[in-house]
């Protein structure tokens, strides 16, 4: 198999599955392959149809990923809203704070995990205050969080209290306030 050739064909999402896996098979332990079927696994998969995409083998696909050298493979896996829960578990603890971050986001990851985030890296927490799941107890300390882009995520998280919002309606960065008084507005309406 020309390494150039299946380059190019999983740069396409429609390209079957069992091909992809076969790609992966052939190159196994290469980093820019599994980088790219890593991103091929993620084009296939929609922010609208949650089960579009899902198969068996894609699971297999990222499970065998995860363990990646290739950071890029990694965070993909992570992104991923197909990626088993055990797995994401298993990248919680990755070296890449990406990696992590993108795990924080990631709406399927157990909420007995995103705890763990609150005291990362400023990526990590970022991660963490746009996840939909992110218990109010620690939106409400990320609300009092020193980055304004941690705060603003709060602020923009369909899932923070009204409380909250009231409270980062008065932020003294015109941003957060923006977009809490928005939220608040949207939640009376």
């Amino acid at each position: 198999m020309d390494f150039e050739k299946a380059l190019d064909e999983l740069s396409d999402k429609t390209l079957d599955i069992l091909k992809v896996k076969e790609i992966y098979n052939h190159f196994i332990g290469d980093s820019i392959i599994e980088s790219k079927v890593a991103m091929n696994l993620s084009m296939r998969t929609s922010v609208y149809d949650k089960e579009l995409g899902k198969s068996e083998t894609m699971t297999e696909l990222l499970c065998l990923l995860a363990k990646s050298n290739s950071m890029e493979a990694r965070w993909a896996v992570a992104k991923n809203p197909h990626t088993p829960i055990d797995i994401l578990e298993f990248l919680s603890n990755d070296k890449i704070n990406l990696v992590r971050a993108l795990v924080a986001t990631n709406p399927n990851t157990p909420t007995n995990i995103l705890p763990k985030f609150f005291s990362d890296e400023k990526i990590v927490r970022d991660g963490l205050s746009g996840n939909p799941n992110t218990p109010q107890k620690y939106l409400n300390l990320l609300a009092d969080d020193s980055d304004k882009m941690v705060r603003l995520r709060v602020a923009e998280n369909p899932s923070t209290s009204k409380e909250i919002l009231e409270k980062l309606s008065l932020d003294t960065q015109k941003d957060v306030s923006i977009a809490s008084t928005k939220r608040l507005q949207k939640e009376c309406a």
